[in-house]
């Protein structure tokens, strides 16, 4: 059996359409036209992630304003954002180069998803000819919309949870119908849980098991057939080649993390100090049965915020080491994070977005040719 490969998720956009994202901000173009830039770059990113040999592919989340805010805003600056929101809510992260991205704020219920991964997916397919992933966000990033102490009039917490995890349920299902082979979701948050930044307030809040328990009120209305091909992604941050929580240990993260009744993890490792040690408590934690499916574990061997390309034999030397630790049978490989999780970014180490979209598309032909190097030394 071949070992699988996949992205995780966004790509760089182009300059081009970071340009049109500011200038519809600002009221200079409508949303056609935004529309029109973006649909060019979802093609261009469709065609050539299927270029690199990629088995599956992914439109590189261009129309998303981020991976996380999606459902309720059209841009990261709040244009479009959805009912009973504002935009002055808490950090969601605080990078260590010192920039911050921040979260609406809800003000009133009931919460409902304005745009669903679904959406962006149908007009995608069209470009496809191999098939398509789709990242999702996870209701444990959506929750901490919600006020960290007090309780909304009229909407208590409770019934929040509970309309969150219906519309992330249907985000998953729809995106299932519009034909996506497989979903993934987004949980950059479970690292970010155990860092206890003082500037930050809820990462201080040990809200690991909370989110855990949460995303798997979603994941467990899936049957097993279903989870097989439902992800979870856990990285310490990728956004403008900064991260927010490599300090924290996998160790504090891992144990819980597999609790999750997904069938498959992508797992920022290829930027980790002792990718050994993590290869191992991957193989010690991950379940061959969770609720009726085995928990594939895609390595991350590929670095997207170094603009340096790996070497396919490094690849396929990370997946050769791995395979001591975790079976072969549920080894798989990955990118660290998403190229660009938010849209927009300026890629400072790399110079420009539109060279970062360039290297992009290297690095995952890099990964692609590595695994299968990997997959001939391992007699798959």
């Amino acid at each position: 059996m071949p070992i699988p490969t996949e992205n995780v998720g966004s790509l760089p956009r182009p300059a081009r359409l970071q340009e049109a994202i500011a200038a519809y901000d600002s009221g200079d173009i409508g949303f056609d036209e935004l529309a029109e830039r973006q649909d060019a770059a979802c093609r261009d990113s469709i065609e050539r992630m299927g270029a690199t040999g990629a088995p599956i592919v992914s439109d590189g989340e261009q129309r998303a304003s981020s991976f996380a805010t999606y459902p309720i805003t059209d841009t990261l600056a709040g244009t479009g954002l959805a009912d009973n929101l504002a935009a002055d809510g808490q950090y969601f992260a605080i990078f260590d180069d010192g920039h911050h991205r921040q979260l609406p704020r809800l003000t009133g219920g009931p919460f409902r998803y304005k745009t669903f991964a679904s959406d962006y997916l149908t007009k995608s397919a069209p470009y496809a000819t191999r098939p398509l992933k789709q990242a999702v966000i996870a209701p444990s990033m959506l929750c901490l919309l919600y006020p960290l102490d007090d309780e909304l009039d009229g909407y208590p917490r409770e019934q929040f949870l509970s309309d969150l995890c219906d519309e992330a349920a249907k985000d998953i299902r729809q995106a299932f119908a519009a034909g996506a082979a497989r979903v993934s979701i987004d949980f950059t948050e479970g690292r970010l849980a155990s860092k206890n930044d003082p500037r930050n307030p809820w990462t201080g809040r040990r809200m690991l098991e909370q989110f855990i328990e949460l995303n798997n009120r979603v994941i467990d209305r899936f049957s097993a057939q279903e989870r097989v091909n439902i992800g979870i992604h856990t990285c310490p941050g990728g956004d403008m080649d900064s991260v927010h929580s490599a300090d924290v240990d996998y160790a504090e993260l891992l144990p819980s993390m597999f609790t999750m009744n997904a069938g498959y993890f992508l797992m920022q490792l290829a930027s980790e100090q002792d990718k050994e040690r993590v290869y191992r408590l991957v193989g010690e934690h991950s379940r061959d049965d969770a609720n009726g499916v085995a928990q594939v574990c895609f390595i991350g061997v590929i670095d997207p915020l170094n603009p340096t390309v790996e070497a396919p034999e490094q690849v396929a030397e990370d997946l050769v080491t791995a395979s001591r630790y975790i079976p072969k049978e549920r080894l798989g490989s990955t990118d660290d994070c998403g190229f660009s999780p938010f849209s927009i970014d300026d890629k400072p180490k790399h110079g420009s977005p539109d060279f970062a979209r360039d290297v992009a598309f290297q690095k995952i032909t890099a990964r692609v040719q590595g695994t299968q190097i990997a997959e001939e030394r391992l007699g798959l």
